[in-house]
């Protein structure tokens, strides 16, 4: 039976961990901000470098880019994104969950696999998938260098027609207690079409180009893929920072239960044991007399 100094040292064990959880809620309370105010801002540049893009596609009869070179769909290479470190609920468990779910879904393709951040490159690697690169420690402070890097590698192989297709599976942040599993396609880019819109509607914005719509969309079409690399990473950093602090908030509320039973636990073994004393002192002056 536990005697009173092994629930005094349970009780104080307990209390460690739930100043850790509580010191790291607050660190992930302050990184979300920061990752949320960047996610945000990045979508409506994002947005409006689609309305351009669609603009211009609309106004090429037939566009010739090597990023629009449609091909069977026979080799696929998978951006990957997931959480740097754990203790951040089930986020990272998951996006692998739905990553192999897509993998499932197209059975018989061959894979190859770009991890962007650690949890999902130490998984993938112990599934045995082929790596075309993996970039860890990137999603703590995003830069966009780095996603240019990856961006870069991503149209190297597309162009040079050693992948057929190209998607990405990340978490979307939506709120600081909910995110949506994302898997978009981003190679190759298909006629761009906004939701609620037609794609007659989405051609009849006016711009007025100072370029030659075909030199326009070669540049255009580059930046399109880094954008979209760069929001995935945002919205994946954001997401994982909610993830992390939803998840530590929880476990400093179920150390102080934990703290609760156990002091409860405590006293009732302690009052047993004085009252276990006091009938031992009544019972022995009873005898003695």
């Amino acid at each position: 039976m536990a005697t009173l100094l092994d629930f005094r040292r349970r009780i104080r064990s307990v209390k460690n961990t739930q100043q850790i959880t509580r010191a790291m809620k607050f660190v992930a309370a302050a990184r979300l901000r920061r990752a949320q105010e960047a996610a945000l801002a990045a979508r409506p540049y994002a947005r409006e470098l689609v309305r351009v893009l669609r603009s211009t596609m609309a106004r090429i009869e037939s566009p010739q880019h090597p990023l629009l070179a449609h091909r069977p769909e026979e080799r696929i290479l998978v951006l990957f994104l997931s959480g740097e470190r754990g203790l951040a609920g089930a986020f990272n468990s998951n996006i692998l969950r739905r990553g192999y779910e897509f993998y499932h879904s197209r059975a018989g393709k061959q894979f190859t696999v770009i991890p962007i951040g650690k949890k999902g490159r130490d998984a993938l690697r112990r599934a045995g998938f082929a790596f075309a690169g993996e970039y860890v420690n990137v999603l703590s402070r995003v830069d966009f260098g780095i996603a240019r890097e990856i961006s870069k590698l991503v149209m190297d192989l597309y162009t040079e027609e050693k992948v057929d297709a190209v998607y990405t599976i990340f978490s979307e942040f939506k709120s600081v207690i909910s995110a949506e599993l994302v898997v978009e396609k981003l190679l190759p880019i298909e006629k761009i079409v906004a939701s609620g819109e037609t794609e007659v509607e989405s051609s009849q914005i006016d711009y007025i180009y100072e370029q030659p719509e075909s030199e326009l969309l070669e540049s255009l079409l580059p930046r399109y893929v880094e954008t979209q690399v760069l929001r995935s990473m945002l919205e994946s950093c954001a997401a994982e920072h909610a993830a992390r602090m939803t998840a530590m908030e929880a476990a400093t509320k179920n150390a102080g239960e934990v703290i609760e039973g156990l002091t409860l636990h405590m006293n009732k073994v302690r009052q047993a044991a004085i009252t276990k004393e006091i009938i031992e002192i009544v019972s022995g002056a009873s005898s003695t007399a």
